[in-house]
């Protein structure tokens, strides 16, 4: 059976794939479309076995929240160059994939096996679905997203309250926002020191034991007995906490010299609004990492 242009156009257009592939297809199925799209698709599974090894560090972070707020979802999905990240077909596939996560959906890969196979016959790429991760707001609070720098960074967080009013108050509503900023900018490790596993915190106890025992062996001396080092050590914990833990840290968009903490930022705003404000939970993604 002879191929025309006409018969790779309407291939093309009902798959998506480039013409030379269709044609391809075409060729081998003796014009047979259904047979065509079904050896498109094994191509795209074919690719994607080829391209297991790629690296795929571009892609796209979203996050979706549902109608009533009380569910909120942040997606990551990996390719191999931005300018497959910027296509509108892998766009519209990373939709696809967090409408279905926000669902409920637990086998994302499962369910949008079809799509992934045809999408990476179209765009030679791997694609990955990489990992999501969903809140569920519990109690009466908020919950609210933040996507930075077109995708390279997603923030998912919770907020709680006591007093279902203070979720209008506009003073709350800007607190949330700049929690998800202050998440995003700092990429605290853990909300709080409860959360610090104790193997951590004794590393770095003996990361600062050894430091001190450093400076006092350049300085000379009499050397403080270990035990002493060690209480020294713990004291200096607490720069380790600010760095690394949400409420610790300090707030990002303090003043110059200003010290406050994030924690004394919720107590200071749950103080004007005669309410209880705190962090119950947050995801924070970045790209490719």
């Amino acid at each position: 059976m002879a191929i025309t242009a006409a018969d790779v156009m309407k291939l093309r257009q009902m798959t998506g794939v480039s013409m030379m592939e269709c044609k391809k297809a075409l060729t081998k199925t003796d014009g047979d479309y259904d047979a065509a799209i079904k050896l498109l698709r094994e191509h795209g599974a074919a690719v994607s076995a080829k391209r297991a090894e790629k690296a795929v560090k571009e892609g796209a972070i979203v996050a979706k929240t549902s109608e009533c707020g009380k569910r909120i979802v942040l997606v990551e999905v990996n390719c191999e160059t931005d300018f497959v990240s910027g296509s509108t077909d892998f766009k519209n596939f990373v939709q696809k994939v967090a409408d279905l996560a926000l669902a409920g959906e637990q086998d994302l890969a499962g369910v949008t096996k079809e799509d992934h196979e045809n999408l990476v016959a179209k765009v030679g790429e791997k694609i990955e679905i990489r990992r999501a991760d969903a809140l569920e707001l519990t109690g009466t609070g908020k919950l609210a997203s933040y996507i930075h720098l077109g995708g390279k960074a997603g923030v998912i967080v919770e907020v709680g309250v006591e007093k279902a009013e203070t979720l209008e108050a506009p003073e709350f509503q800007q607190l949330v926002k700049d929690l998800c900023l202050q998440i995003t900018a700092s990429s605290p490790r853990w909300l709080d020191r409860s959360q610090v596993p104790q193997d951590v915190i004794q590393t770095e106890m003996e990361i600062n034991a050894k430091k001190l025992e450093a400076e006092q062996a350049e300085k000379g001396g009499k050397p403080k007995p270990r035990e002493i080092l060690e209480k020294i050590a713990m004291g200096q914990i607490g720069k380790f906490y600010t760095e690394n833990c949400l409420v610790d840290q300090l707030y990002v968009k303090n003043a110059p010299g200003e010290k406050q903490t994030v924690a004394q930022l919720l107590a200071k705003v749950g103080k004007a609004l005669g309410d209880t404000i705190s962090v119950r939970r947050y995801v924070r993604y970045t790209l490719g990492a």
